[in-house]
């Protein structure tokens, strides 16, 4: 990373490694075991979602089991075998579009773009980012396209923009339809299962409408900080970084180049992994393990239409590969944070206290509770799925009592869920390591808009509850 002379100011000297970042957290983590009482809910077999719910009012003390040093240290490589499917998964992701990106197929595809859209190629930016957050929204893609985001930040690049509107037309985008879901099996149909709530019509509407004023907050923040960048290159958030394996081209050089019979092959391949993604997530259950063989299969396809041989292929696999064992290795840390509040047993402590402290508030007051209680929880229990099965079963009750829909419960859980997983450490800790930036570059960008995204929340929640949904 570069030195920014103007301001006398060293990003290098200014911010921590992100490794130490978030072992810093486990340590905290791990003192918060020594000071919250341990306790559980108890659990039943829901047998029609096929998961185990939280009982409502079973919270009881249980022996205190604090975790010490030696737990601190364990916890590292418990995190890095506990999310040893999505680490695999971002290696072999990453593997292919590393291939994809050498063979020029991308850079050819931006000449051409550009040589048709001329200077409209803005528009790029909200065609992708709805795109994936339509995908986020129905059939609750996420982690799938942690192995799409090199890609776009080398078209970024290329277009004349930063790597960081790149990352932020995947993530950002698919982060705030997840969030604002309209049908997301993964958050939603969870929660209205655990809720026994059947949407209605007036439910339906409110939902596309909340999804539709997100995602048109999301894109017009990033167009806006991609103009800015475009017009100013000094500006941008992530000046000096080096994206790993991303090499960006002028517009003049990527406009002069030939779109071959190849590079359209080796592109159609990328189409097809994405539909093939598409179609095995929402038809057949498709998850990591099944996703890695459809990049694999990918990986050998694009090197067989390039004409690579098969040790340039291993070659180029490998050298990729690489480039991401740093994000990957943060998915680990990062999960090491819930083995460490897991093992102590005082999430659930931590829950029941947050849900108590609801009560007894006016009905606005208390929607607004429950939206900050959710985005709180989710710094625990970053899982959508596993936030619901522990959330719903108390915040549906609870509602009840304070003369609350179970729709405006569902709703906070659903926000404070989603739009905080871009701003939680445990959370962007992975995709600011698949990025290649640091956390501070990447909450100079998203705090504005998070504190904007809260803001909206807030309205649709008081809408919500005004208009009874």
């Amino acid at each position: 990373m570069a030195t920014d002379r103007k301001r006398g100011f060293d990003w290098n000297k200014s911010m921590p490694h992100a490794f130490a970042i978030i072992i810093v957290i486990v340590l905290l983590s791990a003192v918060l075991t020594w000071i919250v009482p341990a306790g559980q809910f108890d659990r039943v077999e829901n047998e029609e979602l096929g998961r185990e719910l939280v009982v409502p009012g079973s919270y009881h003390a249980v022996d205190r089991s604090p975790v010490g040093p030696w737990g601190c240290v364990k916890s590292l490589y418990d995190g890095m075998v506990e999310s040893a499917d999505i680490i695999f998964f971002i290696l072999i992701a990453y593997g292919y579009v590393f291939m994809l990106l050498k063979t020029g197929a991308i850079d050819s595809l931006v000449g051409a773009m550009l040589r048709r859209l001329g200077r409209n190629e803005r528009l790029l930016i909200p065609a992708f980012m709805l795109l994936f957050g339509v995908a986020g929204s129905t059939f609750g893609m996420y982690e799938e396209t942690y192995g799409l985001i090199p890609a776009f930040i080398a078209i970024a690049i290329t277009l004349g923009y930063d790597g960081l509107v790149g990352g932020a037309i995947v993530f950002v985008g698919v982060a705030t339809g997840f969030a604002a879901a309209t049908l997301n099996p993964f958050t939603v149909g969870i929660a209205q299962g655990i809720a026994q709530v059947t949407p209605s019509g007036k439910f339906m509407a409110f939902r596309v409408a909340a999804w539709a004023a997100f995602m048109a907050l999301s894109v017009g923040y990033t167009m806006w900080y991609a103009a800015k960048v475009k017009k100013d290159p000094e500006a941008s958030y992530v000046k000096g970084v080096n994206f790993r394996g991303v090499e960006g081209k002028s517009r003049e050089e990527v406009m002069a180049l030939s779109f071959t019979g190849a590079h359209k092959l080796s592109l159609l391949g990328f189409v097809l992994v994405i539909a093939a993604v598409v179609v095995g997530v929402t038809g057949f259950g498709f998850y990591l393990s099944e996703l890695s063989a459809i990049f694999i299969v990918a990986i050998a396809y694009t090197g067989i239409v390039n004409r690579m041989k098969f040790g340039r292929i291993c070659d180029l696999f490998i050298e990729g590969a690489s480039n991401a064992v740093f994000g990957a290795l943060m998915v680990g840390l990062a999960r090491a944070i819930q083995v460490v509040l897991t093992d102590a047993n005082i999430i659930d402590t931590i829950v029941n206290s947050l849900a108590n402290a609801i009560q007894g508030f006016h009905q606005f007051f208390a929607a607004a509770a429950m939206l900050v209680v959710q985005n709180i929880v989710n710094f625990f229990i970053p899982s959508g799925s596993g936030q619901a099965v522990v959330m719903m079963p108390i915040m549906a009750p609870l509602s009840d009592l304070l003369g609350l829909s179970r729709e405006v419960a569902i709703t906070a859980y659903q926000f404070g869920d989603g739009f905080s997983n871009m701003f939680w450490p445990t959370a962007v800790a992975t995709e600011c390591a698949i990025m290649g930036i640091s956390m501070d570059r990447w909450y100079k960008f998203i705090t504005p808009l998070f504190l904007m995204m809260f803001a909206l929340q807030a309205v649709f929640i008081t809408i919500g509850v005004f208009i009874g949904i």
